[in-house]
């Protein structure tokens, strides 16, 4: 018997022996798990609820692997799953509970609202004869009476303004569409703009009918957005990245200890391979996102711009439960074609993890990429041999610092109680005839429109209304207990903190007023165009595009 042969014997008996003892470990576990089940069934005082035991147990089971693995009831796992679906059913409105009322913001185009007839600025008052406004309602118990199935019906009553009766409606839902691209536009003459929010069944089928559109205009380079875009499918990142890389080339692998390595390259010619490209990415950008960009920054065939991402680099799969409930596992790690695996640590528990953002925040990383911790180890090179870093989300090549230098206690203010689209709303509400014969559509508004001082001014005066009016009770009761001097102090105090707010944030005032103005008129991609045109972020990307930007840091675009 030779000796290399006894060595193979001895290291299959070592791994069978191994094999045997996890084994042995596991099911010492389940027995223990049954044993307090029996003993809880037998011994305890109280007739327990053997679901809530079962699903808590499981909880905490699954917080111990990692932050991204988890456990669903068969509903939460249905409401999770609904947006990458890329549809829902109901009755197709975007709402705002303002004053304590549900405030229509605007019906999705092509919904059952839309087609009834239901506008922005609708109050729903009433809903199957119940009273809805007034009485504390959430965004959960509006989402709850309003969505349905398909083809059934639910009766609302809807106040409007300039209308004495209140207006009943019987509404069908039906499939309301959920879009993956906000906003797709020209930028400039040869530049074009894509957002994407999410990574889901429709996303590709948007993106191509984005490109049908931007294409004919003369789109010769891409700035695509992914900034806030928390991922989605696996598959959807993968057909994205493959348009813009050529045939054969890696977009991501993936493994684990359960799944062998799995390649993903890409298969065909893709609709951008040629032209330059940008892609946008912030602390919001997360999972799928983070392949398209690292596949791009790998292959050195576009500009990443922004902050460093999220940090997903984990893959999960779902498992049906025999209850109809679901186990969202993780059962891979994603790697870029460099070979980097950007997940963020996680051993110091999910409490910890869930607070990277802050951390970073309060480290400088929003505002310094000298302040951005990389880890050494995990350095690797891109095919033009740039040095990227992985353990740790998307480094950027060229970094947008945060820009608080805007911020206000009464911006602050006005952003936390809803007063931009309150007033944005009533505004419409009041004018909407005079705006759309004066602005018939968004590039007459963009021309013409002038967020002039009188505008500017209501606006203030509403906002103070609102902020710092009370109630007649409240008054009283102050003046039983405060000398004139305090009440006069405080005023004072108000009337100081809205000047300082408008020396510091009067320029970001105007711009979310006149991008929610035109979201309200011309929906989402309206407001975009608004805000992208003071956007630093874009502003470097259409910079970077026309100078010499590519070919200094041999970036692939021809």
């Amino acid at each position: 018997m030779t000796r290399r042969f006894v060595t193979a014997v001895a290291l299959i008996a070592t791994i069978a022996g191994n094999a045997a003892a996890q084994r042995t470990i596991k099911e010492e576990y389940k027995l223990k798990f049954d044993d307090v089940l029996n003993l809880i069934e037998t011994k305890y005082v109280d007739h327990p609820d053997y679901t809530a035991l079962v699903d808590e147990a499981i909880i905490g089971m699954v917080k111990e692997l990692d932050p991204h693995s988890e456990y669903m009831t068969a509903e939460e796992y249905e409401q999770m799953n609904e947006p990458l679906k890329g549809n829902f059913e109901g009755i197709g409105v975007q709402f705002n509970i303002i004053k304590d009322t549900i405030a229509v913001v605007s019906p999705i185009s092509g919904g059952p609202s839309e087609k009834l007839g239901i506008r922005s600025g609708d109050k729903i008052v009433e809903i199957e004869d119940t009273v809805v406004a007034g009485i504390g309602i959430t965004n959960r118990d509006v989402i709850d009476k309003l969505r349905g199935d398909k083809g059934t019906k639910v009766r609302i009553k809807i106040y409007r303004r300039g209308v004495k009766e209140l207006i009943a409606y019987t509404i069908e839902r039906d499939k309301i569409p959920i879009f993956s691209v906000d906003a797709s536009y020209m930028l400039t003459e040869d530049i074009g703009y894509i957002k994407l929010n999410r990574f889901a069944q429709t996303t590709m089928e948007e993106f191509y009918e984005a490109l049908d559109e931007l294409e004919p205009q003369g789109m010769q380079h891409l700035v695509l957005d992914l900034r806030g875009n928390s991922g989605g499918y696996l598959n959807t990142a993968i057909q994205l990245s493959d348009e813009f890389l050529a045939d054969k080339e890696m977009i991501v692998y993936t493994e684990g200890v359960s799944n062998p390595k799995r390649d993903h390259l890409a298969t065909k010619e893709g609709r951008f391979e040629k032209g330059k490209l940008v892609v946008l990415i912030d602390e919001g950008s997360a999972s799928a996102s983070e392949i398209v960009s690292g596949a791009i920054q790998d292959h050195d065939r576009g500009l990443i711009i922004g902050r460093r991402s999220f940090g997903k680099g984990l893959v999960q799969r779902p498992f049906k439960l025999r209850d109809g409930s679901t186990l969202k596992l993780t059962t891979a790690r994603y790697y870029t074609p460099a070979g980097r695996c950007i997940q963020r640590p996680y051993e110091e528990g999910n409490d910890e993890y869930r607070k990277e953002n802050q951390r970073r925040r309060d480290h400088g990383e929003f505002f310094s990429m000298d302040s951005v911790e990389v880890d050494e180890e995990q350095k690797f090179l891109t095919d033009n041999k740039r040095v990227v870093y992985g353990g740790g989300g998307i480094l950027p090549d060229i970094f947008i610092p945060l820009d608080t230098s805007e911020n206000s206690k009464f911006l602050t203010k006005l952003l936390s109680n809803g007063l931009f689209y309150q007033y944005i709303n009533e505004y419409v509400d009041a004018n909407r005839d005079e705006l759309n014969k004066k602005y018939p559509d968004y590039e007459t508004f963009e021309s013409n429109f002038n967020l002039d001082d009188g505008f500017m001014n209501d606006f203030i005066e509403f906002s103070k209304g609102e902020l710092f009016k009370k109630s007649k009770d409240e008054e009283e009761g102050d003046s039983a207990t405060q000398e004139d001097g305090e009440e006069v102090s405080e005023t004072a105090s108000d009337d100081e903190m809205v000047k300082e707010g408008l020396e510091v944030s009067g320029k970001i005032i105007r711009t979310r007023l006149k991008a929610l103005l035109a979201r309200t008129l011309w929906q989402t991609e309206a407001f975009y165009r608004v805000f992208n045109a003071q956007d630093d972020a874009v502003k470097t990307a259409i910079e970077s595009i026309d100078d010499k930007t590519f070919r200094k840091m041999k970036l692939s675009y021809n």
